[in-house]
């Protein structure tokens, strides 16, 4: 590793010599850890995260609780610091301490190594790997369950208590891995070894997030999952019917009839095509054909609805079709659902076009939710041997998540980054150069006076501290 004090010489600037080192000392590249510390500190997360563990250390004789190693995790996650290795350098920045509930931001008033604050790599590495070794190295276990709950309890938290209606979208994501871990298994699909995690949301809010082998059926945990979401969901949203969708990978008799035996739980599912499906739409393809070459249109197409039955159904379901016709051919598709053609009480009907377009299709911002998941906070790293590890570290970038979401959601509501995703919030609003001042009586953060979002940053700050969770 280069020391501190090694010189490194760029080209001449005029008469100028241009040299740079390492040694500015208590300095940060992520003053905006303390809006997620903000969030963190407001949803009380890593603290009631720190109760799913137990810690059998001896508590006089350690430097880093459990709520402060899973806060630097997390926080280092967000911050776009996913690898553990990265904490050999990163447990030297003084705002990520402060992030992380160091009393004592600089180190110094540690048991053991006094030159920082934060744990070393080993030590997290121990932290996530307690499941799986049982030695005297590693007495930091956790309860899977506690975890699942956890973080279900806290994003339905967020859900507006009068809703009428709640969608939890379904989808199971490919996770390749590089190793021989635990579960693994080749996907001809991904054309790689993987994992097949099961993902639920309801709008931009992270509900479940669980990691399965790699040949793990889509529809797999669906059903138990689903007995645990609508409780709680209806513990927050008392009066709102529930509406489940996904696409045909989920559209399996297990889950439609466990739907169709819950009181206001409705679902749209995606239903892969067959001869027999696309020979009861002819008449609407040769429509739309016939609309395609009377317009010039690029693409045309027509709905319809009607009852079907899948051998592996106990009974017809509603099914309705886009036939629609493009330069390249037909292109019909297809969706099974038990939402009534009438529609609600004072709503609009809800006929086939309405369904397919409005409620089926509206799905599509499932996807960039788990992109974020996967590009912004590398929830797809299982690079431990064991499988539980690896769910433990799904988990801590979905709690990663929960944090940027409510900054966005909360903090950024009316401004230009409302809608950002997590990569971009974290390079416009949480990267900023800050210079750390550690006195007995406050931290002082003295951040980049040429930061380009400093009223952004106002702004969020003030929300967030006026904010009061439900």
């Amino acid at each position: 590793m280069i020391s501190a004090s090694q010189s490194l010489p760029f080209d001449d600037l005029g008469s100028r010599a241009v040299q740079a080192d390492f040694s500015g000392g208590h300095l940060s590249s992520d003053g905006g850890c303390l809006l997620l510390r903000q969030v963190d500190v407001r949803l009380g997360l890593c603290s009631s995260l720190a109760g799913c563990f137990t810690d059998l250390r001896n508590s006089d004789l350690i430097d880093h609780t459990v709520a402060q190693l899973l806060a630097q995790r997390i926080h280092a996650i967000a911050l776009g610091y996913e690898d553990i290795n990265d904490h050999q350098t990163l447990r030297l920045d003084p705002l990520l301490a402060v992030a992380a509930g160091k009393v004592d931001p600089t180190g110094q008033s540690r048991l053991h190594d006094k030159s920082c604050a934060m744990a070393a790599p080993s030590t997290l590495n121990r932290f996530e790997l307690g499941n799986n070794v049982s030695d005297r190295y590693h007495k930091i276990s956790y309860n899977p369950q506690m975890i699942e709950e956890t973080l279900l309890e806290t994003s339905v938290r967020s859900l507006p208590k009068h809703a009428t209606q709640v969608v939890l979208d379904l989808d199971g994501m490919g996770h390749l891995i590089h190793g021989m871990q635990e579960g693994r298994h080749f996907s001809a699909y991904y054309d790689n070894w993987c994992y097949q995690p099961l993902y639920i949301v309801a709008g931009d809010l992270l509900l479940w997030a669980q990691l399965r082998t790699g040949e793990s059926d889509a529809k797999e945990d669906v059903v138990s999952a689903l007995k645990k979401i609508i409780p709680a969901v209806r513990r927050r949203c008392k009066k709102a019917r529930i509406l489940v969708r996904g696409d045909s990978g989920f559209c399996r008799q297990e889950i439609m009839a466990f739907c169709q035996q819950e009181k206001e739980v409705y679902y749209v599912l995606g239903f892969g095509k067959n001869p027999k499906l696309v020979d009861l739409i002819q008449s609407q393809l040769m429509m739309a054909a016939a609309k395609r070459c009377l317009t010039g249109l690029d693409s045309a197409r027509e709905f319809t609805q009607f009852e079907y039955q899948a051998q592996s159904w106990d009974g017809p379901r509603r099914v309705i079709a886009k036939a629609e016709v493009t330069a390249q051919g037909q292109n019909p598709r297809f969706v099974v659902t038990n939402l009534p053609a009438q529609g609600f009480e004072q709503e609009p009907p809800l006929g086939a076009q309405v369904v397919y377009e409005e409620v089926y299709c509206a799905r599509g911002n499932m996807e960039n939710i788990l992109k974020q998941q996967v590009l912004d906070l590398q929830a797809d790293r299982m690079s431990t041997h064991y499988m539980a590890s690896n769910q433990l570290r799904l988990w801590l970038a979905s709690f990663a998540y929960v944090l940027i979401e409510r900054l966005r959601a909360v903090g950024l509501a009316g401004t230009q980054l409302e809608k950002a995703t997590a990569g971009t919030i974290r390079v416009k609003l949480l990267k900023v150069a800050t210079a750390v001042k550690v006195s007995v009586r406050r931290v002082y953060a003295q951040m980049s006076s040429a930061f380009v979002m400093r009223d952004v940053f106002a702004q969020c700050l003030s929300k967030l501290r006026q904010w009061q969770p439900g």
